[in-house]
C-alpha cells in the first residue's frame, strides 16, 4: 500500500522546527519561556506578552524516545539517580535530559545544554503531573513552580462548585505569574489565546470525525505528526489556518472517496494508549503486509480534540463547535478563565477516562462503534499507568460482542521495554486469527 501524500505535511513538520528554535533562542531575545505538561492551561502565560514560548513535556519525552541511542543514555542517567523505572516514561527522558543537561531536537541534533524555563506551569491529573515539575525545578537548581488541581471528575458531574474551583487557581496563578515574571498581565492576549486554543481543538476534532468514512481518509500513523502542533502550543493563533488547511484537504478526500493509500482498506483497526514511539514501523508492518489500516484511537483523537464527551450520561464523539461558530462572546478575564475550563475540564476526552472507569469504557465502545472498527489492537503501556487504566475490562466486552482484539506490553518511551520481533509476531497471529494472510509483495 501507498500512502497518499498530504499537501499540507511539510507546513506541519517547518512549524514544529521553529516552535523549539523560538524556545531555544528566546532567552537572548529578552522573551520568556515556561515548561510543564501539554495538559496544562497553555492559553494563561500568553497573557504576558507576545514573546513567551512553551516547552511541553510530553512531546519532548516523545522525541527523546524516537532516537533510541539518546533515549537509552538519558534513562540510564535517570536509572542511575535512583528514579523509579516504573514512573511515566516521559518524565524519565525528560529528567535524564536535565541530568545530562542534554537537549535533542526533532531532527535529531543534541544540543550540549537543557534550556532552562523562567518557570514551570502544569496540572495535576495523573499521579505524576506536579511532581514531574517540582522535581524538574529541583534538579534546575530553583525554577519556580505551579501545578492546578483539575481532579474533579468527569464532564458529566462538572458544576459551578467545581468549576469555580479550578477559576480561582488560575487567577491566583496569573498573579503569580507577574510576580515571577515581573509583567504586567495583558488581559486581551489572554482572551485572543482562549478563542484560538477552542478554534484550534474543536477543528483537531472535525478532522478525526471524518475518519468515521469508508475509506479513513487519514491513518493514525500519519495523524500522530498531525496532532503534535497542538500537544506543543494548542492556544497559538498561527495554528488556525494550519489545521483549515489540513480540515479541508482531508475533507476533499472524503469527498472523492479517497483513503489514507491508494489502494483499498482491507480492516480498519484500533488502537489504545500512546504508541510505542521507538517502534512506529508498526504501522506499516501491518498497512503493508495486510492492507490493515489503524483508523486512529480515542487517545489519539480524544488528547488535542474538543468533543461533546459525557452527554446525558453517554458518550458522544461530536465534535464542539467554537465560539466562532457560535454566540459565545468573551469580554473580560473572569469570561476566559470559566470558558477555558469548561471547554477543557467537560469537551476533552483524555480528561474524561482518567477520573471514570465508566466513561473509559464508554468510550472505548463508541468508538469502536462510531468508526466502524473491525479490530481493535491494545498497547499495555507500563510508561502511561494513566492512558492504561480499563484496559483489561475493555478487551473483555469487546470480546463478548464479537470484535477481535489483543494486547502487546511495551512501554511509548523506553525502548528497552519494547520487543519488535515479539510486536510483529503478535501481530501476526492476530491478522492469521481473523482469516488475513500476508500479502505477496
Amino acid at each position: 500500500m501507498k500512502l497518499r501524500p498530504l499537501n499540507v505535511w511539510s507546513d506541519f513538520k517547518k512549524y514544529r522546527v521553529k516552535y523549539y528554535k523560538e524556545y531555544i533562542e528566546s532567552e537572548e531575545k529578552g522573551g520568556i519561556r515556561w515548561s510543564g505538561s501539554a495538559w496544562a492551561f497553555d492559553a494563561i502565560p500568553v497573557g504576558l506578552g507576545d514573546d513567551v514560548y512553551p516547552l511541553t513535556g510530553e512531546p519532548y519525552g516523545a522525541t527523546a524516545s524516537y532516537f533510541v541511542d539518546f533515549s537509552n543514555e538519558v534513562l540510564s542517567a535517570s536509572d542511575k539517580h535512583g528514579i523509579a523505572r516504573d514512573l511515566c516514561g516521559y518524565l524519565r527522558n525528560y529528567w535524564g535530559s536535565i541530568l545530562l543537561n542534554k537537549f535533542i531536537l526533532p531532527d535529531g541534533t543534541v544540543l550540549d545544554k537543557f534550556p532552562k524555563p523562567h518557570f514551570n506551569w502544569t496540572i495535576h491529573q495523573c499521579c505524576t503531573h506536579a511532581k514531574w515539575y517540582h522535581y524538574a525545578a529541583e534538579l534546575e537548581g530553583g525554577v519556580p513552580t505551579m501545578a492546578i488541581d483539575i481532579a474533579v471528575g468527569h464532564g458529566g458531574i462538572l458544576d459551578e462548585h467545581k468549576i469555580e474551583y479550578v477559576v480561582r487557581q488560575l487567577k491566583d496563578a496569573i498573579f503569580w505569574m507577574e510576580k515571577v515574571t515581573g509583567r504586567e498581565y495583558d488581559d486581551e492576549l489572554l482572551i485572543k489565546a482562549v478563542y484560538a486554543e477552542a478554534e484550534n481543538t474543536s477543528l483537531w476534532a472535525k478532522i478525526c470525525y471524518l475518519n468515521k468514512n469508508v475509506p479513513a481518509p487519514l491513518d493514525e500513523k500519519s495523524m500522530y505528526t498531525l496532532y503534535v502542533p497542538l500537544t506543543l502550543h494548542r492556544s497559538d493563533h498561527r495554528l488556525t489556518k494550519l489545521y483549515q488547511k489540513l480540515f479541508k484537504e482531508v475533507e476533499n478526500r472524503v469527498k472523492k472517496g479517497h483513503g489514507a493509500f491508494d489502494e483499498p482498506e482491507i480492516l480498519r483497526v484500533a488502537t489504545d494508549s500512546q504508541p510505542p514511539w521507538p517502534l512506529l514501523g508498526m504501522f506499516r508492518y501491518m498497512e503493508q503486509e495486510y492492507g490493515a489500516v489503524s483508523i486512529g484511537s480515542p487517545y489519539t483523537f480524544g488528547l488535542e480534540g474538543a468533543f461533546e464527551c459525557v452527554k446525558n450520561g453517554e458518550w458522544s464523539w461530536k465534535p464542539v463547535n467554537p465560539p466562532s461558530e457560535t454566540e459565545i462572546e468573551i469580554t473580560n478575564r473572569e469570561e476566559a478563565l470559566r470558558f477555558l475550563t469548561v471547554w477543557n475540564l467537560k469537551y476533552r476526552p483524555l480528561y474524561q477516562y482518567f477520573t471514570s472507569l465508566e466513561m473509559g469504557i464508554k468510550m472505548r465502545m463508541k468508538f469502536v462503534e462510531e468508526f466502524k472498527v473491525d479490530g481493535y489492537i491494545f498497547h499495555l503501556n507500563r510508561g502511561c499507568e494513566g492512558t492504561a487504566i480499563q484496559q483489561l475490562e475493555v478487551m473483555k466486552i469487546l470480546k463478548e460482542i464479537g470484535i477481535p482484539t489483543t494486547a502487546f506490553e511495551g512501554n511509548m518511551a523506553d525502548p528497552k521495554e519494547i520487543d519488535e520481533a515479539r510486536v510483529k509476531v503478535l501481530i501476526d497471529t492476530f491478522m492469521n486469527s481473523i482469516g488475513l494472510k500476508k500479502h505477496l509483495n
